[in-house]
């Protein structure tokens, strides 16, 4: 069904409609946005907290800067919601994140108001000032470029690299809007928190920063001698109030805040007066992740992406069965852990701010001084990991596939060259559906499997994940200097009975699911549980497969591999995962190798973006489902007779 928007925002189809609006109906539309996000993500399900508390902040921004003209950047874009509804997409936002619909995140395909593509943390400073440099380099010194972006993101250290470089470039037209909820999915660690803490709650400091911004908001009476004015109060008043030098102000960043990021009234003041300060500043406001939903302002963590729920009484909706249901791979993950740990006191767990989505939270209540969530830093987090390694721990550095891509570099040289035997964890690997492109955990197979170092295994099942997290803190990989990867997948597996007792597994060892005389299929992680499916349906069509579960992609079963070509001459590999460099791609290199000459047909993720959707859908999309694995057999069957 159709959500209707209020009478107000009906007639909002682009920012030159709100622009148009007098400041007194501003409020208004703020409630009707708030309302309007409740409505879709209640019923269609969506990211939520993050868009609730930024409504006031959205809407100022483009009341007073003229978007697209003036670039608009949202950090990760889980906050863009309200940003999208008014910016043409309000009728079709019901499409958000769903297959053929709108991306979950801002997208520049998309949207000529969407800027810059976003989807990973903290990307928005660097690229802002990118832009800012680019439209003096261009001649154009007038536009504005606005990065918005969390007080979690704050703490990676790309930000910080961003901020360093913008503090050297004076001419920059670069406003930088710290939204401050003390909250990214999980509430916000570190010394950053602190510092931002001490700011928003010092008494003193805040009394005299009102008479400051009361003052700012009369600047033009003031003509030009409002910036020096502005400038000497703001200076003396941080030097005198806070109890420690301004963080931002040693990057040569103008700070300005904090201010209330709810009140539509006076944010709109502080833009229009920011317009006219010239060079790199930063606002600093106070939000409310969830802001204007009960239930969503209580329990924020939950309500980060709740999916569908009762918009009246607060209820998420979830499936209900009689039957027992396999658990997700990160509570597998979460619970082998700790049950590891238990025997194991050398163990310990990492994770950059992941811990609910990892589940890495289990330990951390069970084991809090040997579980270390260390906030969006996943390069630190890696050689953090490497750190402790060397005190022969055995550490399991548990992050998203696709967020490890942003510590490739400490992975080979902090972890793998210097041949330390850190645990890889790898969720959300492959198709990791609705948050799309930016999320898929499409190529850490190719891009672990060319390091020197390193083990790289995927688990058909729960009880395979298991057996993978006991063989890698064993004595014998721990004494080693091989890196040991496990990669897995969002979602469920396959098995109810899982918590079965550990087995140890021999390195680059795989398994035979079913023998079979007409083709070999390949297989390695969770999509390994489509061919048993389609086995069954090819057996009804006379084709009999035999099936291999790898494990390993590297190193791989070179023994199996012998066995396999001698005997087969179509061979199919299939992986969640890209087909360049990939599993299928050691086989074939394999192949070459060793003067083997069979048909191989590789599946996996194509050499092409895969946008959003359901896991199965893009799974069936990109041919490798348990449609696609039964028409590729089926295919290279009638080939063979053809010829």
């Amino acid at each position: 069904m159709l959500i209707k928007a209020g009478e107000l925002l009906q007639t909002i189809n682009c920012p030159e409609d709100l622009r148009k609006l007098s400041a007194d109906k501003l409020p208004q539309l703020c409630d009707e946005l708030r309302q309007y996000i409740i409505d879709v993500v209640a019923t269609y399900g969506g990211h939520f907290g993050a868009s609730l508390g930024v409504v006031e902040l959205t809407a100022a921004l483009h009341y007073v800067f003229n978007t697209p003209d003036d670039q608009l950047i949202w950090d990760v874009g889980h906050q863009a919601y309200g940003h999208k509804i008014l910016t043409g997409r309000r009728d079709n936002f019901y499409t958000n994140r769903v297959y053929g619909g709108l991306s979950g995140f801002p997208k520049r395909s998309e949207s000529e108001y969407d800027a810059f593509g976003v989807g990973h943390s903290s990307t928005s400073i660097s690229a802002a000032l990118g832009m800012a440099e680019g439209s003096l380099q261009n001649g154009n010194k007038t536009r504005q470029h606005i990065a918005v972006i969390g007080d979690g993101a704050m703490t990676a250290g790309m930000a910080f690299e961003g901020m360093n470089h913008a503090g050297s470039l004076k001419d920059a037209n670069l406003l930088i809007i710290l939204n401050d909820n003390n909250m990214s999915i999980d509430p916000n660690v570190g010394a950053l928190r602190e510092y931002l803490t001490d700011i928003t709650t010092s008494p003193t400091y805040n009394k005299v920063k009102d008479d400051v911004w009361n003052l700012l908001g009369k600047m033009s009476a003031f003509g030009k001698s409002a910036r020096d004015i502005v400038a000497k109060v703001e200076n003396a008043m941080k030097g005198a109030l806070l109890s420690q030098s301004n963080f931002f102000e040693a990057l040569n960043l103008r700070y300005f805040g904090p201010i209330d990021g709810h009140d539509i009234d006076h944010l709109v003041a502080v833009l229009q007066d920011l317009k006219d300060i010239p060079g790199p500043k930063i606002l600093h406001c106070i939000t409310k992740k969830g802001k204007g939903y009960g239930p969503a302002e209580k329990d924020q963590t939950i309500w980060h992406a709740p999916g569908l729920f009762d918009k009246y009484t607060g209820e998420i909706k979830k499936s209900v069965s009689l039957t027992p249901q396999p658990p997700k791979y990160q509570d597998v993950f979460g619970n082998t852990i700790v049950e590891l740990a238990e025997k194991n006191n050398k163990i310990v767990g990492v994770t950059p701010a992941m811990p609910s989505g990892s589940s890495l939270n289990i330990m951390m209540k069970a084991m809090p001084d040997r579980a270390f969530d260390v906030g969006i830093a996943e390069q630190h987090a890696v050689t953090f990991s490497a750190g402790m390694a060397t005190r022969g721990l055995a550490v399991y550095c548990n992050i998203y596939s696709s967020f490890m891509q942003r510590a490739y570099d400490q992975v080979i040289h902090d972890v793998c060259l210097q041949g330390l035997p850190v645990i890889f964890c790898l969720d959300r690997a492959g198709i990791a559906g609705a948050d799309g492109p930016t999320h898929h955990g499409a190529y850490d197979i190719a891009f672990m499997r060319c390091i020197p170092n390193m083990i790289v295994a995927a688990p058909m099942n729960e009880e395979e994940l298991r057996n993978m997290m006991y063989t890698a803190q064993s004595e014998t990989i721990q004494s080693g200097k091989d890196a040991f990867t496990i990669r897995y997948p969002r979602g469920k597996g396959v098995m109810t009975d899982w918590k079965k007792p550990f087995q140890q597994i021999t390195v680059g060892k795989a398994r035979m699911i079913r023998e079979g005389e007409d083709i070999a299929i390949l297989s390695i992680g969770h999509v390994g549980n489509y061919v048993t499916k389609a086995a069954e349906i090819l057996s009804a069509d006379g084709i009999e497969i035999a099936h291999y579960d790898m494990r390993f992609a590297k190193p791989i079963d070179e023994e199996l591999l012998h066995k396999v070509f001698k005997k087969h001459t179509r061979i199919i590999t299939l992986e969640d995962g890209c087909l360049q460099g990939g599993m299928g791609s050691a086989v074939l290199e394999f192949m070459a190798d060793q003067g083997y000459n069979s048909q191989v047909k590789r599946l996996g993720i194509p050499d092409r973006l895969v946008e959003h959707g359901e896991q199965e859908e893009l799974h069936h999309e990109c041919g490798f489902d348990v449609e696609g694995i039964v028409a590729t057999c089926q295919q290279m069957v009638e080939s063979r007779v053809s010829l």
